[in-house]
């Protein structure tokens, strides 16, 4: 079992240099980043993006939301599950100082306890409200929203994928495992249907093996390092062999050799191999969604 979070969970780079393109609306009571493709390009399906645990604010998940959508002219969702409570982007270079090296005796003193407390002030909102018992009600609401709701809100007929990243990887997982007490009937028609059509993660966290793995029943891909620091060599091999052995879903692990948890949304780009993997794990999304959702 992979419980909790990590240091690399609310760690990473900030890719700052990144050209936002999208904008910013109201869909279902959340504020969502939409992202487009090309100006004229009718989208080819609709995918939402549960984000890591920096929340859909930071800006590399809205240029991820981009790229996905240009890319694989897609329609690109990425909502604020977290109600606003997301650790500001600040916290990386707190956590880069508190865990770096103490050259003198003001940063072992002085700089690495304000850090600390900082840290802790600006985790606690994120663990109470984005917490298991409140943010599952709010995914799992939204999705059937986008499935259920006539227009002008409905997803228009389009197949939807989600892409679950760290903290969001567990919602991406839980979503393709179709939960019939979940489903619901799109406009027009009395047929209840799964809340997505596939799903993406990257390093995700807080996932049970085998349990979550066992009960996956909808297309599934996998990125992720052998040895990430939440899933493991050995949970890796598991959720490997469980999703081999049901032949009746479509499914795809690719494990990234020397991949730090975040290395998909959060990989510095400053590191040839840590970027290297990171544009691969986006042309991994990207290539899967394109099969299943066409």
């Amino acid at each position: 079992m992979s419980t909790g979070y990590c240091r690399d969970c609310f760690t990473g780079t900030l890719h700052g240099d990144a050209v936002i393109t999208g904008h910013v609306e109201r869909i279902h009571g959340l504020p969502t980043y939409v992202a487009k493709p090309e100006a004229g390009t009718e989208p080819k399906a609709l995918i939402v993006i549960i984000s890591d645990g920096f929340g859909w604010e930071l800006r590399n998940s809205r240029a991820l939301a981009d790229s996905y959508a240009k890319r694989g002219d897609f329609l690109v969702y990425l909502p604020d599950f977290m109600d606003g409570a997301a650790p500001h982007q600040s916290v990386l270079a707190d956590i880069d100082g508190l865990m770096g090296p103490s050259p003198d005796w003001y940063t072992t003193l002085v700089s690495k306890p304000y850090w600390a407390l900082k840290t802790i002030v600006a985790m606690l909102p994120f663990l109470f409200w984005a917490r298991r018992s409140v943010a599952k009600p709010r995914i799992i609401s939204f999705f059937q929203d986008l499935r259920a709701s006539p227009p002008p809100f409905q997803s228009h007929g389009l197949k939807i994928g989600v892409a679950g990243f760290c903290w969001g990887g567990y919602y991406a997982i839980f979503l393709a495992q179709d939960n019939l007490e979940t489903r619901v009937a799109p406009p027009g028609s009395a047929e209840e249907m799964p809340l997505v059509d596939c799903g993406f993660t990257a390093h995700p966290s807080s996932v049970s093996i085998p349990s979550d793995i066992l009960s996956v029943r909808l297309p599934l891909s996998v990125a992720n390092g052998p040895d990430d620091t939440l899933m493991g060599r050995e949970n890796m091999a598991k959720l490997t062999q469980i999703l081999e052995a049901n032949e009746e879903v479509a499914h795809e692990v690719i494990v990234y050799e020397g991949a730090r948890h975040g290395f998909a949304n959060r990989g510095d780009p400053n590191d040839p191999k840590q970027a290297e993997m990171g544009l691969r794990a986006e042309d991994q999304a990207v290539r899967w969604f394109t099969k299943q959702l066409h």
